[in-house]
């Protein structure tokens, strides 16, 4: 966690460093997910990972009408697309340790990777099955394995 608090607020909100603790544990994670996300964590997240607004709603089967609807209302998202959304939060976390920074591990999400049966991982974060085999992947990566 060091790392995450070197790096600017610009880049991790108040909302996303707040975030930390509950992204590192399994448990809270879910207990989080069951009671949702604010629709603005799931942009911050986004612009985290340096996805457009329409890639976001790709990955939360919805539209991006929805989202900015959400958001500007202030709702919650729903439990599966909050799960989602913490889930890509502490991938970004391990990406960025891994990798050494986000923009080196955005670039990896964009590149078919061996491990994933050459598919790019970025298409592989639309379940939280497939969030899961990305950060197997980048723990195998950070282990040493050939991805």
């Amino acid at each position: 966690m060091a790392a995450v608090a070197a790096h600017p607020a610009a880049i991790y909100s108040p909302a996303l460093l707040g975030l930390q603790a509950t992204v590192a544990d399994s448990f809270a994670l879910v207990m989080a997910a069951r009671t949702g996300v604010p629709a603005k964590t799931a942009f911050d997240v986004a612009a985290l990972l340096k996805l457009s607004a329409d890639e976001l709603a790709v990955l939360l089967h919805t539209t991006t009408k929805t989202l900015r609807a959400y958001r500007e209302g202030k709702k919650r998202l729903g439990p599966a697309a909050s799960e989602q959304i913490l889930k890509l939060l502490a991938l970004a976390r391990q990406g960025e340790e891994v990798f050494g920074s986000l923009t080196a591990f955005r670039r990896w999400l964009d590149k078919p990777a061996y491990g994933l049966d050459n598919q790019p991982p970025l298409a592989l974060l639309e379940t939280s099955g497939g969030i899961d085999l990305v950060a197997d992947e980048v723990a195998r990566i950070a282990h040493g394995d050939l991805a």
